[in-house]
């Protein structure tokens, strides 16, 4: 464990007052900044209290808190629902320093972020409090991290994502995102156990689906009961392994969504005697789990990926905005598959989206374009990154793809040529590969202004010291030790 000294811009500055914008003052100036700013206290106070009121007779006693950290794991601080209206008013203690956890929960430190000193305030978004299905007596709420003060804390993935989607709106545009969620199934073991299917099923099988029909649809009834739509469940391509996709939502809701997502179906598999793995490999030489963006881009109603002179039917808009999210990808792997194992699954001919290029309904391509069927295309047509994976911060990832969105938008970018067929089988140097290993990701994140600018220093820094720690930590480790440190991470 190595330490290190927070900055003061991720900590409470004990010079300001008491009553700042946790205390219901103005939001502060600068833009997006508004778009974080905490509401009244006595409003969150009033809210949480309604929320109590509602929870109670329905059988809940406590509430987790969740947040995702740079390594993409999923943190908790829980309360008893006594404590809710507290937890609201004041925020629930985090220390700064899980910006700097690995996955395998060792911590490091950047030039902003690290070390034992200071203390944040996790607040719950009671928009998205929901009792969970698989988990009776607890309810489940995304958090926010803030000052002691009250202001919006600069390493915040989630502040990230929402300052990003207000970046949106200032320009008139709205996004509707939603990320497919992966995993393979096991039979409950130790976890240095090779796992152990349920099922052998043939790929895609109906007799997948059977041999697991009672756990499938306790997973839907779970994700129906707290109000997700599910648009289908099915077995994928590997071993033990299933897909679920949900409505499109905002791109912080959907973010939130995968979060809940993946946590109903760690809890329905531990009540079937199952564990789940979203590990990007699960067994080494195998497909693995993505965890592919979905997103479209609106403008007054208008679905921007149709109705322009652009390919495909994409507008200027549109087209500008996916250019600078192509010309990026390789930055953006730092942020959409965080961990090496994920470099595991990132391979050609895997459907993995390993090259540079974009394509209509192009599995291989790192771009997807999807315009759905005739009669549906003005409200279906959506582009897909393929090349992201469940170790991601989601928050991260939908942020990240914002900002160089918006910024190949600004900058009225146009795509390259697309690419149609398996780029493996092209003429070598033709198509960009993307980066094999995460040094190669890591050096183009170094380099990114965009991202640097967007997500601001104390974030970009302790993302890159997370990822360079885990790049050094895994540098000698062959596939197979690799999937085994990761597997039951994720």
């Amino acid at each position: 464990m190595s330490t290190g000294t927070v900055a003061s811009a991720g900590l409470a500055d004990p010079s300001e007052p008491e009553g700042g914008p946790a205390g219901g003052a103005a939001a502060p100036s600068g833009g997006p900044l508004g778009a974080v700013a905490l509401p009244p206290r006595a409003e969150r106070a009033a809210r949480a209290q309604e929320a109590v009121g509602r929870l109670g007779p329905a059988g809940v006693d406590a509430v987790a808190v969740t947040w995702v950290d740079n390594a993409g794991i999923a943190r908790v601080k829980a309360v008893p629902l006594s404590g809710l209206v507290h937890a609201a008013q004041w925020g629930v203690g985090a220390a700064p320093c899980f910006d700097v956890f690995l996955a395998d929960d060792t911590i490091v430190t950047s030039r902003l972020i690290g070390g034992p000193t200071g203390d944040l305030r996790l607040y719950p978004d009671l928009d998205r409090l929901v009792p969970l299905a698989a988990q009776p007596g607890w309810a489940w709420a995304p958090g926010e991290r803030y000052t002691q003060a009250g202001s919006p804390h600069p390493g915040c993935q989630r502040l990230f994502a929402r300052r990003m989607t207000a970046a949106a709106a200032g320009r008139g545009l709205t996004l509707k995102a939603g990320i497919e969620v992966e995993w393979v199934v096991a039979l409950a073991g130790e976890p240095q156990e090779e796992p152990r299917f349920p099922t052998a099923g043939p790929a895609y099988g109906m007799h997948r689906l059977t041999d697991l029909s009672d756990y499938l649809r306790e997973v839907l009834r779970a994700l129906a009961e707290q109000g997700l739509t599910v648009l289908q469940i099915h077995p994928e391509y590997a071993p033990g392994q299933f897909e679920v996709s949900v409505a499109p939502e905002g791109p912080v809701e959907a973010a939130d969504t995968t979060v809940l997502v993946r946590q109903t179906i760690r809890a329905v598999s531990a009540r079937h005697g199952l564990r789940a793995s979203f590990a990007p490999v699960v067994e080494a030489g195998s497909v693995g789990n993505g965890g592919h963006l979905h997103l479209s881009l609106w403008r007054d109603g208008h679905n921007l990926a149709r109705g322009g002179s652009g390919p495909h039917g994409l507008t200027a808009e549109a087209e500008g905005f996916l250019a600078g999210v192509l010309g990026a990808l390789p930055e953006l792997l730092v942020l959409g598959s965080s961990s090496p194992a994920g470099y595991l699954r990132l391979v050609p001919s895997h459907w993995a989206g390993a090259y540079q290029c974009w394509g209509l309904e192009n599995r291989e391509a790192a771009l997807r374009l999807v315009t759905g069927s005739s009669g549906e295309r003005s409200t279906a047509a959506n582009a897909e990154i393929k090349c992201f994976d469940a170790t991601a911060n989601p928050y991260l990832a939908v942020g990240a793809v914002l900002a160089t969105g918006l910024a190949g938008l600004d900058q009225r970018l146009a795509l390259p040529p697309e690419f149609t067929g398996d780029p493996a089988a092209a003429t070598p140097g033709t198509v960009p590969r993307l980066p094999a290993g995460p040094a190669e990701a890591i050096a183009a994140y170094r380099k990114s202004a965009v991202l640097r600018e967007a997500m601001g220093e104390p974030l970009y820094e302790a993302v890159l010291a997370v990822r360079t720690a885990e790049s050094e930590q895994y540098a000698d480790a062959t596939p197979q030790e690799l999937v085994a440190a990761t597997r039951w991470r994720y």
